[in-house]
């Protein structure tokens, strides 16, 4: 029985090796259950999305399917959701060959660094490759693109806006310069603080001790305050005009929108 056994396991162990490399190590970044690309390419895209991944603390996939019968939105939506978790930093693109839709969903971080407008520019650039049938090509931009935006950061006056309440939210974006002269004026002004404080007081540390048992009083007065009436004003900003973008080109923008307890980004095209 002990032999049966070692020789099973030498065996089973055998197979394992001779198994190709590209089937033992599962992609954590394709799941190509369409086959559309291969071997070589998806190695490729592992290597751009573990750069993209440390870059924005987070990860990044692509998906094929030719089975999904719900929105390539809501698909998208709940593939990151699954991967990542709500909220958090991450995208997909789904290559959906069964409704022939292209779908980008964006989480966390990645909603600012694609921006409407960058999601355009992938967007188009993605179709191109989808009508001549070049699946790599397609791939390649998804990361590519995504690589630079987030290199070239979050765009000034950025801001986020969601579709279905209209309510926009401005990402305040600090440059180098900014954050250079900021910290300037704040020991500009610790100084000057330092040198009135020295100068008023002039005592050396150690030698003067303030005291507080004479000098210092504790008296408690009573006061009591009416609430006569309060009002609250709300105001509803217009929705943009929508397209198969996802939302405005342009200033810099995000769209939102909600699902399943998360905020997602996000962007599609007919191919």
């Amino acid at each position: 029985m002990k032999l049966y056994k070692i020789f099973f396991t030498f065996l089973l162990s055998l197979v394992f090796l001779c198994l190709p490399s590209s089937v033992l190590a599962a992609s954590p970044t394709v799941d190509d259950q369409v086959g559309l690309f291969t071997p070589e390419e998806i190695t490729t895209f592992n290597q751009q999305a573990q750069e993209l991944n440390q870059k924005i603390k987070g990860e990044v996939f692509i998906v094929t399917t030719n089975t999904n019968t719900s929105s390539p939105e809501t698909f998208a939506d709940n593939y990151l959701r699954d991967r990542v978790g709500n909220d958090h930093n991450g995208a997909v693109l789904l290559l959906d060959m069964g409704q022939h839709e292209i779908y980008l969903s964006t989480s966390g971080n990645m909603i600012d660094y694609l921006t409407d407008q960058r999601l355009n520019t992938i967007l188009d650039e993605i179709y191109e490759a989808m009508v001549a049938e070049d699946y790599g090509l397609a791939g390649r931009v998804f990361l590519t693109r995504a690589i630079a935006y987030v290199e070239a950061g979050v765009p000034r006056g950025h801001y986020r806006i969601d579709r279905d309440t209209g309510k926009i939210t401005y990402y305040k974006v600090l440059t180098p310069f900014e954050a250079l002269l900021s910290l300037l004026f704040a020991l500009l002004i610790s100084g000057i603080f330092f040198v009135v404080i020295k100068s008023r007081y002039q005592l050396k540390m150690g030698t003067y001790k303030y005291p507080f048992l004479e000098k210092s009083s504790f008296k408690v007065s009573g006061k009591e305050d009416t609430l006569i009436h309060s009002f609250v004003t709300t105001r509803r900003i217009p929705k943009p005009s929508s397209n198969s973008g996802g939302g405005s080109s342009g200033g810099g923008g995000s769209t939102t929108h909600s699902s399943g307890g998360g905020t997602f980004g996000g962007g599609g095209r007919s191919f």
